[in-house]
């Protein structure tokens, strides 16, 4: 399963029309969002062919362009993710590292949280796993 573009191993898989890694979809709509550029699904409709399978990683680098062109750059993001398992203190340092790769910002500009669902919830259940991210962005001068 991929979650901030890191591979993780684990026995289930994430389901969606492109790659399904949550965190960059998250990511990718908190960006959009604080550009006032819509969401992921108006930019990458489920609709169209050439998004089935794709990377999330591409997304995210197209949105951060039309960021950029709308006259914004990212100041930090902030990140969530909510998953009973895997555990994902292991992997939060890559994705940090990843996720800053891809927006090309600093490590310390990217936030990486895990949440569990203590067992509660569809989160605690292990029927999903979601994240959650806010974008602080500023004009570019």
């Amino acid at each position: 399963m991929l979650i901030g573009g890191v591979k993780i191993p684990f026995e289930r898989h994430l389901v969606g029309h492109s790659d399904a890694d949550v965190l960059l979809h998250a990511i990718t709509d908190a960006i959009l969002g604080a550009s006032a550029l819509g969401d992921i699904g108006e930019m990458f409709p489920n609709t169209a062919p050439e998004n089935r399978r794709r990377d999330s990683s591409e997304m995210l680098r197209f949105a951060h362009v039309q960021v950029k062109k709308r006259g914004f750059k990212i100041v930090n993001i902030d990140c969530i993710v909510l998953a009973q398992r895997p555990k994902m203190s292991a992997y939060k340092a890559q994705i940090q590292t990843r996720v800053a790769e891809i927006l090309e910002l600093e490590n310390n500009q990217v936030g990486v949280k895990a949440k569990t669902g203590e067992g509660v919830g569809t989160v605690g259940r292990e029927e999903v796993i979601a994240a959650q991210c806010v974008a602080l962005l500023t004009e570019l001068n």
